[in-house]
């Protein structure tokens, strides 16, 4: 049998006994794929077989144990005691191959329950919000609110609230409650100029742009300027009746202006806040570009390049006289 199977298994015997070789997990491994490559063995090849293997198996590392198991459990003819040996089932009838112990199938386990939805926390949207917002990006947004109609501005502002773009910081609750109040008896005794002047005092805007705010007919950006205080809503109210009669005189805009003030969120006013300050760098940018430093250097260069010409345009050229008046 040993022939047949490994005609060379003799002399690694022989090698196995030499020390610091262990060539055993080599020969389980190559007596059971020549066992394999046949479908039929004698009487005594199946025993020599099982006489190897058996030592064998006792003798080698998990590991080739483990893969000689798994080429003899899809064998048909593997002997029942090498089955047993490995912890291998009987073939069943009318099954030819034998099957391995069936795994159990572990314990289903209930679905994990969904995590509850956590609205985010004002700091955690101000951490998140740090993309500064641009010059040009500022103006942009700026002329942009200021020429959509009232149902557009409604969009702007909503969008706003769920831009990363980095929101004005908050006005002082101290300063703001002064503010409200001045702005509040301004508005009742119709004074335009405190008003306006307290408004960009209180914002820390420029004249052009609180007078735009004040003078805008559609009213929302003086419900932006209010929710950047935090004024309450009833103020804001009777400041829409007393201030802004073109609007207190229609129960429709003030309505309107009364429910888009209630829904305005101080972060998407903080954010249009940032855009008109940021705009009025911008127009300043522009205005005085002609002038700054590195157009100064580029006009001197310019000049300093241009040679000056030895005769001017229109003079004639000098002519040299001898002592005695004649021509050379």
């Amino acid at each position: 049998m040993t022939k047949s199977l490994f005609p060379g298994f003799d002399g690694l015997m022989t090698l196995s006994r030499r020390e610091g070789v262990d060539v055993r997990p080599t020969l389980l491994r190559v007596l059971t794929d020549l066992y394999v490559q046949s479908s039929t063995h004698s009487d005594d090849e199946q025993r020599q077989f099982v006489e190897l293997a058996t030592r064998l198996i006792d003798q080698v590392d998990d590991a080739t144990r483990a893969a000689v198991k798994a080429r003899l459990a899809i064998y048909p003819s593997t002997p029942a005691p090498i089955m047993q040996k490995l912890g291998l089932s009987a073939a069943q009838e009318g099954r030819r191959v034998p099957l391995a112990r069936e795994i159990p199938a572990p314990a289903s386990a209930p679905p994990p329950a969904p995590l509850p939805v956590r609205t985010p926390s004002d700091a955690e949207l101000r951490m998140a919000s740090n993309m500064a917002m641009q010059p040009t990006d500022a103006a942009d947004i700026h002329d942009m609110f200021f020429r959509a109609g009232a149902p557009e501005r409604a969009l702007i502002l909503h969008n706003l609230a769920q831009t990363p773009l980095k929101a004005a910081p908050r006005i002082p609750t101290v300063r703001a409650k002064r503010a409200i109040q001045i702005l509040e008896m301004a508005a009742i005794a119709g004074d335009v100029e405190n008003f306006t002047s307290e408004l960009g005092d209180s914002l820390i805007l420029p004249s052009r742009v609180a007078a735009q705010i004040v003078d805008d007919a559609s009213g929302e950006a003086l419900a932006v300027a209010a929710r950047a205080l935090d004024m309450p809503s009833p103020v804001f109210q009777r400041i829409l009746l007393f201030f802004k009669p073109e609007i207190g005189n229609s129960v429709t805009d003030v309505y309107r202006l009364s429910r888009l003030y209630d829904r305005l969120s101080d972060r998407a006013a903080l954010v249009m806040l940032a855009a008109w300050r940021g705009s009025t760098l911008a127009v300043t940018r522009a205005k005085y570009q002609p002038s700054l430093h590195d157009s100064e250097r580029q006009r001197a260069r310019a000049g300093a390049s241009q040679t000056r010409p030895g005769v001017q345009p229109g003079s004639a050229p000098a002519v040299r006289t001898g002592t005695d008046g004649s021509d050379r």
